[in-house]
């Protein structure tokens, strides 16, 4: 099963336990708990956008709700910044916030120096380090990626999606309009070009039936040209013949015709 298909199917899990818990504080603040602490859950805005769970605002469970927003929009820097007015984590909850940490940095540089992930994540030796990106990271399905020890950093090859910041929007759908008109201006070349190169196929047709056809012209003019020197030739041949037998029939006619056999035969030779 796919990371994606598998949060669809956790999300689905806990926005119905948040939605059956309606009104109830405690109960919405336990999910809350329960999703910030689960092992393959990653994104949170569908939880943060139930209508109950955002009734948490200005009540004495509202350090929940903001909890949930750090887990769908913050880091491990964010928390220690904000721990005296959070609830106390436990620890899957820690090994979670530095996870989405990565996720964090990995969607704004593809390649983390070792030095800034262990600041970031309160490391203190690139062993560790190593093992937490290998074993947390890349074994969760959550980031792929090539650990280059000789330059002391992690070269990001893939990272899973974040939840959006409200102020991300904006900025994700102005990029997303850029694309789409970079789109549509590419296509219009694109079928430009197909329209060319159609037409340069319509003229190269046409080019090779002329060609084709002055070849058959050529060759009937050359089949022409060959059968009249054939017809000369047996002409001329047959002229030829007839003036050479009428030589000959000269020929006999002033010997007195065609000598007798028998007689050249017995006759005395000298």
């Amino acid at each position: 099963m796919d990371i994606e298909q598998k949060q669809s199917e956790i999300i689905d899990h806990f926005v119905k336990q948040a939605s059956s818990a309606a009104s109830n504080a405690s109960e919405i603040a336990s999910v809350i708990t329960d999703a910030t602490s689960h092992p393959s859950l990653f994104a949170f805005s569908e939880i943060l956008a139930l209508p109950n769970v955002l009734q948490l605002e200005a009540t004495e469970n509202s350090v929940y709700l903001d909890m949930l927003r750090l887990f769908a929009h913050g880091t491990w820097s964010d928390y220690k910044s904000n721990a005296g007015s959070l609830p106390q984590l436990v620890p899957e909850q820690i090994l979670k916030l530095k996870q989405l940490t990565v996720l964090t940095m990995a969607d704004t540089y593809k390649v983390l120096p070792y030095d800034q992930l262990m600041q970031e994540l309160d490391v203190t030796n690139v062993r560790e380090l190593e093992d937490f990106l290998i074993n947390e990271c890349m074994y969760a399905g959550i980031v792929r990626g090539k650990l280059d020890q000789l330059q002391r950093c992690f070269e990001v090859q893939f990272a899973a999606g974040r939840d959006l910041r409200p102020a991300q929007l904006g900025n994700m759908i102005h990029t997303l309009s850029n694309w789409l008109s970079t789109s549509e201006n590419l296509l219009v070349t694109i079928q430009e070009k197909i329209k060319w190169a159609d037409s340069m196929g319509e003229i190269d047709k046409k080019h090779r039936q002329d060609v084709e056809e002055k070849v058959e012209e050529v060759k009937k003019t050359l089949f022409k040209s060959t059968c009249l020197t054939y017809f000369v030739a047996e002409v001329t041949h047959c002229k030829q013949a007839d003036i050479d037998f009428r030589s000959h029939e000269e020929i006999c006619s002033e010997s007195g015709g065609v000598m007798d056999y028998e007689e050249d035969r017995v006759r005395p030779k000298r």
